[in-house]
């Protein structure tokens, strides 16, 4: 994996509150998945939308910095079809961010 961009990324989780945090995570686990499994350099339109909009949701998140994981959240605010297209992305990436990306997810886990 790309240590300055895992450096960078930590950087700016650091710098930021947690809906950044959460950002950042969302970003990383998109482009491992498009990488990976998709075997895709550049994220593909349907998964750059993907990211563009879970970036709005979370500006809109109602319950902000006191914001639970959004499976286990009360308020679904993601569209069906999107909502399962991020599922799939966070099933596969799931299990691997420790491999990928340890220090991201040790601070993840951390954190909450």
């Amino acid at each position: 994996f790309d240590t300055k961009m895992v450096g960078d990324i930590m950087q700016r989780i650091g710098d930021h509150d947690r809906i950044e945090e959460e950002k950042e995570i969302i970003e990383v686990m998109i482009r491992l998945y498009c990488r990976r499994k998709l075997h895709a350099e550049q994220l593909p339109s349907e998964y750059a939308e993907l990211l563009a909009y879970a970036r709005r949701r979370l500006d809109m998140c109602r319950f902000g910095e006191h914001k639970s994981a959004c499976r286990n959240c009360p308020v679904h605010c993601y569209a069906k079809d999107k909502r399962q297209l991020m599922r799939q992305v966070m099933r596969w990436c799931g299990p691997r961010m420790i491999i990928y990306h340890p220090l991201i997810t040790l601070r993840h886990y951390l954190s909450r």
